[in-house]
């Protein structure tokens, strides 16, 4: 009986912590997608060394494309700020010198390196026509 006491107790401790609006979630505790500043972040260390990709790159097969995390600055709990980093593209360093981050409002960003998309559907077979030629 004490076990259902404790999760009750624990449940009730947490609606009071995390306060939901609407269903929204704290970005500590969304999933791992979302813009740059939000991924960053749910990080320990504020991004810092931190591999990115634009989860975008995955979907055009873009393979091993990342920039490594050098400095962040954040505002509006981690929904906003600015990012700093070395980019690297299909594996090589692009430019040794450190460069703001483009585009980290604009698209969805996931923690790692971008890698091939797999399709998950076969190429169908479809019967041969039966249907005449035309002429």
């Amino acid at each position: 009986m004490t076990t259902v006491a404790n999760s009750s107790n624990v449940t009730q401790a947490l609606k009071r912590l995390v306060p939901l609006i609407k269903g929204t979630l704290p970005p500590v505790i969304k999933p791992q997608c979302g813009n740059l500043y939000e991924v960053l972040s749910r990080t320990p260390t504020g991004g810092i060394g931190a591999e990115v990709h634009q989860t975008r790159w995955s979907h055009k097969n873009i393979v091993d494309s990342y920039w490594v995390v050098t400095r962040s600055h954040f505002k509006c709990e981690g929904k906003h700020g600015k990012a700093w980093g070395r980019l690297y593209w299909k594996g090589a360093l692009v430019n040794g010198r450190e460069e703001r981050i483009p585009g980290s409002l604009k698209y969805t960003w996931r923690e790692g390196r971008s890698k091939a998309m797999t399709t998950l559907a076969a190429p169908r077979n479809f019967p041969e026509s039966k249907a005449t030629p035309r002429n």
